[in-house]
């Protein structure tokens, strides 16, 4: 199996990021533009917050506030449960389960963003290398 840092290695997509000062109807439009569900917030180059369809959900529509004039301050997850790049698939997947999460970032040793890896990243990886073991079975057994 893959680990992490290979893995954010491969994949080719610049990051979609959003500042907190950013209105959550620009949050959306990154978010569409990009075909993903989150956003990191990023106040320079520091990691301040995550920003996902789940928070628009329940901090903005369900409070009726509108996305033109809400700051994405005022709606991300200013709390952020993150892991390094040493981190194992396994533990990450134990993290965004316990959490009930589906985007992780990943922050190098220096608090550097390294990048964001999604439940459906770890879920690619882990079908992959399990045809992979079975493939390698399969040969095994019929020689």
């Amino acid at each position: 199996m893959k680990t992490l840092k290979q893995m954010l290695a491969e994949k080719t997509r610049p990051l979609a990021v959003v500042a907190p000062g950013d209105t959550v109807f620009h949050a959306l439009s990154v978010m569409a533009a990009n075909d993903v569900g989150a956003l990191l917030v990023l106040d320079g180059e520091q990691l301040v917050g995550i920003f996902s369809e789940r928070d628009y959900a329940r901090k903005i529509i369900l409070h009726g506030k509108s996305s033109k004039e809400t700051l994405v301050l005022e709606a991300m997850s200013d709390r952020v449960a993150y892991v390094t790049p040493s981190a194992t698939l396994e533990e990450c997947m134990a993290l965004m389960t316990e959490r009930h999460f589906r985007h992780l970032p990943v922050l190098n040793d220096d608090a550097s963003l390294a990048g964001v890896i999604s439940i459906g990243d770890l879920v690619k990886e882990t079908i992959s290398s399990q045809q992979f073991l079975i493939s390698q079975l399969e040969h095994y057994i019929a020689s």
